[in-house]
């Protein structure tokens, strides 16, 4: 087998790595932080588009490395709420907002509302960059709904809130692994790891 490629991921965030890394088991993918993240100025994520977003920071902090970068966009879409949180999915409540807080917000702003205009569905694009090119962009979503209510432990964001019926369960409500299988990021990340192999 030949040696495992390695990517960075454009981000500070250990716990968004270690999840990377479980969907690359098995790939020959070495997958790492990227060195001195921290000591970048901060790419400012303020394009309208999720695909917009993940492509500027992938460009962006790969200007900062020799080997390929790769970072993702993801957040929650209400079509009843015109696409909110959308883009803003981490600020929807403010840039200091708990996941709890972020929660409440959504659960206010769709109060009395019912069936379809409950639906939502999760985005996630990924981007990889090589020295200031483009190598791959790819994108995936899974549908579902907004619960009444927050159920179950797991994940986190907005993972308690977001229903599949598919599954008969909250996103909250997944073993790992199983949410893995069907989450925006597992399906854009393999898509990823296909563009790559």
């Amino acid at each position: 087998m030949s040696e495992a490629r390695r990517l960075y991921l454009a981000s500070g965030n250990a716990g968004k790595l270690k999840e990377f890394q479980v969907l690359a088991a098995g790939h020959a993918l070495a997958l790492q932080l990227l060195p001195g993240f921290l000591s970048v100025p901060e790419f400012e994520e303020n394009a309208p588009t999720f695909a917009e977003n993940a492509a500027g920071k992938a460009l962006y902090y790969s200007l900062h490395c020799g080997e390929t970068v790769f970072a993702d966009d993801s957040g929650l879409v209400v079509p009843a709420l015109n696409g909110a949180p959308g883009v803003l999915s981490a600020r929807y409540a403010g840039p200091q907002a708990s996941d709890e807080q972020r929660i409440a917000k959504l659960l206010d702003e769709l109060r009395g509302r019912q069936g379809a205009q409950r639906a939502a569905h999760f985005v996630c694009v990924i981007a990889a960059a090589q020295q200031g090119h483009a190598v791959a962009v790819v994108s995936a979503r899974v549908d579902g709904e907004i619960l009444e209510g927050p159920r179950g432990t797991g994940g986190f964001g907005y993972d308690p809130v977001f229903f599949v019926p598919q599954l008969g369960k909250s996103f909250a409500e997944l073993r790992p692994e199983e949410k893995n299988l069907f989450s925006h990021r597992g399906k854009a990340f393999r898509r990823l790891m296909e563009a790559l192999e």
